[in-house]
């Protein structure tokens, strides 16, 4: 049996009803600052400045949730200030960014429209977003500046783009690259997909994040909620540019998440559900053995994102 994608039917997605919009992102410029007393976030936010100062590279990874929770201004705000240089995260964080800049809005309930089949089949962010990746392959172009100039190329049907981190990345010169896993996204699900030019892409971006990751000596590393992508790009980059003899071992990685993981710098075993949790090993603990630090915050990025922001402009 094969099955044919061509026949999958699609929805107008200005007709959705979005759970994250415009309306309810949160607002740097509002001056909200969730009380959070962290010594060891202090310590984070002095090493972020000592790079900054030293002009050493802080990477920014995440995952979709931070858009979701209405975060993309503070994201913004933070390359606008010079902080973040470089922006990772996987397929859902291009989609969700990407949506909000031609509709406003973005998120659907899931757990009602996976009953009638109906959950992803979005005919705008699907059709669009995949005619810029053949366009960007065509170009030899990466994945995120594939976006960012298809937006940039259709301005009217993107009146949001000031709230839309990978094309504010592009204009104001921070790559804002995308890792992506094929048959996780729901613009994998759409008739027009053309699989070889997300793969393609999608691999341009992986060489360029290497090329970030290589100048990490002195660097900082910030993970905010991409469990599985995130840890595993970063481990694999790392482990690339170690081999091509660049140093990167005087680093700082931080993880932030809602699991809780104990003592986390100790060492443990298969027997521990823990063990399994990705960042933990990819990001906090392997990549700063031979030197450098790791940190784990549990707490919601609603309250450690604005932190970040106010105490580095302070």
């Amino acid at each position: 049996m094969s099955l044919d994608f061509m026949k999958v039917k699609t929805n107008s997605a200005f007709n959705r009803n979005n759970l994250t919009t415009l309306e309810n992102m949160l607002r740097p410029e509002n001056g909200a600052n969730p009380d959070w007393d962290c010594p060891a976030f202090d310590e984070l936010t002095s090493r972020v400045i000592k790079a900054r100062t030293n002009d050493k590279p802080v990477i920014f990874s995440m995952g979709a949730h931070v858009i979701k929770l209405g975060l993309s201004r503070y994201v913004i705000e933070l390359i606008r200030e010079g902080i973040i240089t470089h922006v990772a995260s996987n397929g859902a964080g291009s989609i969700h960014d990407f949506e909000l800049a031609f509709s406003g809005g973005t998120a659907e309930d899931v757990k009602s429209a996976i009953e009638d089949g109906s959950f992803g089949m979005w005919e705008e962010t699907g059709r669009w977003m995949n005619e810029a990746f053949v366009n960007g392959a065509r170009e030899q172009k990466g994945y995120g500046t594939s976006l960012a100039e298809f937006i940039g190329c259709h301005p009217q049907r993107f009146p949001y783009k000031e709230d839309c981190i990978l094309y504010q990345g592009h204009v104001l010169g921070v790559p804002c690259r995308y890792h992506i896993a094929i048959g996780t996204d729901i613009i994998h699900q759409h008739p027009a997909v053309d699989f070889a030019a997300i793969g393609y892409t999608s691999g341009e971006d992986f060489k360029k994040y290497c090329e970030s990751i290589a100048a990490m000596d002195g660097g900082v590393f910030l993970n905010f909620g991409s469990a599985v992508i995130g840890p595993e790009v970063f481990l694999k980059a790392l482990s690339i540019v170690r081999n091509l003899g660049y140093p990167t071992f005087d680093i700082t990685t931080a993880n932030f998440d809602l699991v809780d993981l104990g003592d986390f710098r100790t060492t443990i075993g298969y027997d521990d559900p823990n063990y399994y949790y990705r960042p933990r090993k990819n990001i906090v603990n392997r990549p700063t053995s031979q030197g450098g630090w790791g940190y784990h915050f549990v707490v919601d990025h609603r309250v450690s994102l604005p932190n970040l922001w106010n105490k580095v402009r302070r």
